[in-house]
């Protein structure tokens, strides 16, 4: 991508070295010795990059600056001035300015702000196209992706959305199971409806009885008014069942109920009370596997998965960990109050090359805490996790030198503990026959 920049400054030569410089960078350089000069081309062809004098024959600098920002809002300023003055650079950074420096200019100065620049540009524009892109799939804008993966999902998601059916999402832990649900939610005629979630795990009988259907005044000890449930509360929308592989035995019974009833009875109550709800349900374990050992109700399991959605892992779909990590960083640099600009090549392949047993939300993460710990305007290798900068160099280093049978067994612990122990899906990520795998893991005494 070639931007065009504009270099405002009535010494000629200053003009002269920093054309040479930028132009040798890539860029479209045009030079100009007066303000006025400069205003009237930048009607015509507004420029990405301005580097801007402060003192000019004919105009004010702050002028200058606050007209670009009027002609173009996201060009990006960076003020060069012969008088230090803290005032003035407040002044200028208030108006929109993207850096300040002062004469002589150092040429690798300019040229390494030029590059911090550009990718901050490239980056504002790249995130403006993902969401053009996504923008036709109205709820589905918090899904990052352009991977052919993400693109199956995107018309699977579409397809379904519309259908008033029960889904069943299946997919390891931080894979974006919930946001897949609320992008059903919001393309459905469901959307203006609520869309309530609930985890099915680590909670008794009684309490999912309670939260999922509501009591009445004096059901239980504590009860001292009626309570809707999460159910009821949903009227016209949808629910998320999350984790719905951790719902006690005893619960399935009472849901395959209200899925084939739609009615539900609050706990103390004897009226039966119509549902009108769509039912999604999410869980990051192989059902089919527990339906064979006993822990989960076939019945049930039919119930749900009338469509089943099975979600990638992030190391199935490696070729949005760029695009992800430029989301993230707009993201955290906006809520941080920070001007982070990228990522340097050595974190980029770093993380490239990570297996991410925690998906996306370990990526997403990742790049949080770069972003909290960073003082530059890129991460760098040294603002990953410990673990991540030593990835490398543990596998390689002095006495710690790994065999390619002990470099073939951790990867495939990763790859079991990522998706649960999920023998049939780890099969599938490293490509390799089920039986093939069942004997490493027993070799490897992974089990």
């Amino acid at each position: 991508m070639q931007l065009s920049l504009a270099i405002v400054d009535d010494e000629e030569i200053v003009c002269r070295r920093l054309s040479k410089a930028l132009d040798s960078e890539g860029f479209q350089v045009e030079a100009f010795l007066m303000g006025m000069s400069f205003l009237e081309r930048m009607v015509k062809h507004p420029f990405d990059i301005i580097f801007l004098d402060m003192r000019l024959p004919d105009m004010d600098g702050l002028e200058i600056l606050r007209r670009i920002k009027g002609l173009k809002p996201e060009a990006e300023v960076v003020i060069i001035t012969g008088y230090q003055s803290v005032e003035t650079a407040i002044e200028a950074m208030r108006n929109g300015a993207y850096h300040y420096i002062s004469k002589p200019v150092n040429l690798s100065e300019i040229r390494q702000l030029a590059k911090n620049v550009k990718d901050k540009i490239v980056m504002h524009r790249e995130n403006l196209r993902l969401r053009e892109a996504l923008r036709g799939n109205s709820g589905l804008t918090s899904i990052v992706g352009n991977s052919p993966a993400i693109q199956e999902l995107f018309e699977m998601i579409n397809k379904v959305s519309p259908v008033d059916c029960n889904v069943l999402i299946q997919g390891g832990s931080g894979t974006g199971k919930a946001l897949v649900a609320h992008g059903i939610h919001q393309l459905s005629k469901r959307k203006d409806h609520p869309f309530v979630t609930f985890n099915c795990g680590g909670f008794t009988d009684e309490l999912i009885s309670s939260e999922l259907f509501g009591y009445e005044r004096g059901a239980f000890t504590g009860a001292t008014a009626t309570r809707i449930g999460l159910l009821e509360s949903a009227a016209g929308g949808t629910v998320l069942l999350d984790e719905i592989g951790e719902m006690p035995l005893t619960m399935q019974v009472k849901l395959l109920h209200v899925i084939q009833e739609r009615k539900i009875f609050r706990v103390g109550g004897i009226q039966p009370i119509d549902l009108d709800i769509r039912i999604i349900a999410a869980t990051n374990r192989n059902l089919k596997e527990e339906v064979k050992r006993g822990t989960f109700r076939e019945d049930l399991f039919f119930r749900l998965n009338v469509v089943s959605i099975v979600l990638p892992q992030l190391s199935e779909r490696s070729e949005d960990i760029p695009l992800l990590i430029r989301h993230f960083i707009e993201k955290y640099s906006l809520a941080f109050h920070k001007e982070v600009l990228g990522i340097a090549d050595q974190a980029l392949q770093t993380l490239l090359q990570y297996s991410f047993p925690g998906n996306v939300r370990e990526l997403e993460n990742i790049i949080e805490r770069a972003i909290a710990l960073t003082e530059g305007k890129e991460i760098g290798l040294q603002d990953l996790p410990k673990d991540l900068q030593h990835l490398e160099i543990n596998a390689v280093n002095g006495e710690g030198i790994l065999s390619l049978e002990e470099l073939e067994k951790q990867h495939i612990r990763r790859v079991l503990q990522s998706t649960g122990y999920n023998k049939g899906l780890s099969a599938k990520i490293l490509d390799i026959p089920r039986t093939t795998l069942w004997r490493k893991i027993k070799t490897y005494d992974l089990e």
